[in-house]
């Protein structure tokens, strides 16, 4: 039998081998609000280029202000969950608010998206039933799906061919319900899904449409509403999870919008709606004044577009490796997890905030410097940090 101090040096040892292998993950305190600049804790103040703050709501005096005025009027907390007492009337405000912004029948909000998968899968499907996912889905899609007793099927990135051969799989099997799951943006490669295909297909095989928008709502879309409004598909998706931990506001928080049908059995049977503590009453409040914001213009969206399309040119026109596309996400691939991070490392001491992703959140061999761009960068600002990619480059002799 080992002894307690052999299995911690098990573990011990694994940290050894990831930080040789040069996949470890620090972390770099600020001390600043999260912002287009941050001030770091020995003062340095660094331009910040991997937030998912994409609309630069992060620091809004707006939201900070509606934030200070919920605290006094709803209190620090309601320590309860939601059909015990920990139903305020700014819940079912904001719930209402996102379901008319995204065009949906009603919402049921968690602590974040990563509880809204979590809470989706086992509620809705059985043994009886099929769930086809996209290969590229975010973790918490994943872990939601290893939850339930559902077959489960796995499609190749964006292939509508291999998609519609899982569906006719499926069906060859006797699925009962056939649940299409996928990411709205795979945030690592910057890449938004076909959802027009995929909404195409679904109605070809009477399959339901699940997309985790997160790297979404907000900013994709002529007004924001996502990967639907974009891709032409509104009121054709049947669930759409999300947070407000990124573009809306940069907090914490979760939700699923959809068919009443579906969110009503939510609110009966999904774990961590059901046990874990209601969203803060001040995010609630933030989330709620962020929607007006969003309501009254489409500025902040437009600029991110605009700066996103310059600085993504830049990369290309100084022959860097980029994934195409449109998204504000945008990988400039090293590919050598050692290079990564020495890459990202330099960046930081030129005033850049980069970190290097590695395995195991993207595949070996596919390390990267995955840079974001917000709302609140201005162009000059992009001047600064594709410099500061080309000098490193030169620095480390890349090519």
């Amino acid at each position: 039998m080992a002894r307690k101090d052999d299995i911690l040096s098990i573990y011990a040892k694994e940290v050894e081998g990831i930080k040789e292998a040069g996949l470890f993950k620090g972390e770099a305190p600020f001390v600043s609000p999260q912002g287009a600049r941050v001030k770091m804790e020995d003062g340095r103040e660094l331009l910040c280029m991997c937030a998912n703050n994409y609309l630069g709501l992060g620091d809004s005096p707006r939201l900070i202000e509606a934030a200070k005025k919920t605290y006094d009027e709803k209190g620090y907390g309601v320590a309860s969950v939601r059909f015990i007492c920990g139903t305020q009337d700014i819940h079912k405000k904001l719930e209402k608010t996102i379901s008319d912004f995204l065009g949906t029948d009603d919402t049921i909000l968690y602590s974040s998206c990563f509880d809204a998968n979590g809470g989706l899968f086992e509620t809705l499907l059985t043994a009886e039933d099929a769930v086809i996912s996209d290969e590229l889905n975010h973790a918490s899609i994943i872990d939601g799906v290893r939850l339930c007793k559902a077959k489960r099927f796995r499609y190749k990135n964006n292939d509508m061919e291999d998609l519609e051969a899982k569906l006719k799989e499926a069906d060859e099997g006797g699925a009962r319900i056939k649940l299409i799951a996928t990411d709205g943006v795979f945030s690592m490669d910057g890449i938004i899904c076909n959802l027009q295909g995929i909404c195409d297909l679904a109605d070809k095989y009477n399959a339901l449409v699940m997309v985790d928008d997160s790297h979404a709502v907000g900013f994709v879309g002529k007004t924001g509403r996502g990967t639907p409004e974009y891709c032409g598909v509104q009121g054709r998706v049947d669930i759409i999870t999300g947070t407000l931990g990124k573009a809306l506001g940069g907090a914490s928080g979760g939700y699923t919008s959809g068919r009443k049908e579906i969110i009503d059995l939510l609110r009966q049977r999904s774990r961590p709606y059901l046990f874990s503590n209601s969203l803060a009453p001040a995010i609630a409040g933030a989330s709620i004044e962020m929607f007006k914001m969003l309501g009254e213009s489409t500025a902040l969206r437009d600029h991110l577009e605009e700066v996103t399309a310059y600085y993504r040119k830049l990369l290309v026109d100084n022959g860097f490796d980029i994934i195409p596309g449109t998204h504000p996400c945008v990988p400039v691939m090293l590919y050598d997890e050692k290079t990564a991070a020495e890459f990202a490392k330099r960046m930081m001491e030129k005033g850049v905030y980069v970190v290097a992703f590695s395995y195991p959140v993207v595949p070996k061999g596919k390390a990267r410097i995955r840079t974001q761009v917000c709302a609140s960068h201005t162009k000059e600002d992009i001047d600064f940090i594709v410099k500061c990619f080309i000098e490193v480059r030169e620095e480390m002799g890349l090519k």
